[in-house]
């Protein structure tokens, strides 16, 4: 075989191997989730974590119930608040991700609970790698016509439930 042969079957290997390692690393990837609708509980309590994970805040605030005795004035003191309290209402820095998905909703007339499931994906190195994963409560009620959410046991700040909220 001539050298310019052996070039150009390293160079078509090469690309097929290139193409191969794109498509396995795509298919890997966990789908990125979007916006779903919002007249049902599980719809507000996706699109609430959606925006806070995306930095969303304006939309993530108005999924928040104006009923709550701390409610945040406005969406300036809403982003006060996650800068003030970024382990209760951020999302941890995994290399890898999170994901969250509804397992559950209980609906009681006005009232839902949706459990939702997070896990946490850390693949720390070439062959090292795991997972963690738990499950958490959101209540929300129906406010005016829409469900709003009105308690969380993550991604949430627990002075929205004080008269004081978190000034």
């Amino acid at each position: 075989m001539k050298g310019t042969d052996k070039f150009l079957i390293a160079l078509v290997a090469g690309i097929v191997v290139l193409v191969g390692a794109v498509v396995a690393v795509s298919l890997w990837q966990p789908n990125r989730p979007s916006y779903q609708a919002d007249d049902t509980p599980e719809g507000v309590a996706h699109n609430y974590l959606l925006a806070l994970q995306q930095e969303d805040y304006a939309r993530a605030y108005g999924y928040l119930s104006p009923t709550l005795p701390g409610y945040p004035e406005d969406l300036a003191q809403f982003e006060r608040d996650i800068a003030r309290y970024p382990d209760y209402l951020s999302f941890y820095s995994s290399p890898a991700g999170v994901t969250l998905t509804i397992e559950r909703v209980r609906v009681s007339g006005d009232r839902a609970t949706v459990v939702v499931r997070e896990t946490i994906y850390d693949r720390g190195g070439l062959f090292a790698g795991g997972q963690s994963s738990f499950t958490f409560d959101m209540g929300l009620h129906r406010h005016q016509g829409s469900w709003k959410v009105e308690r969380a046991n993550r991604y949430w700040s627990f002075c929205w439930e004080q008269a004081e909220g978190c000034r």
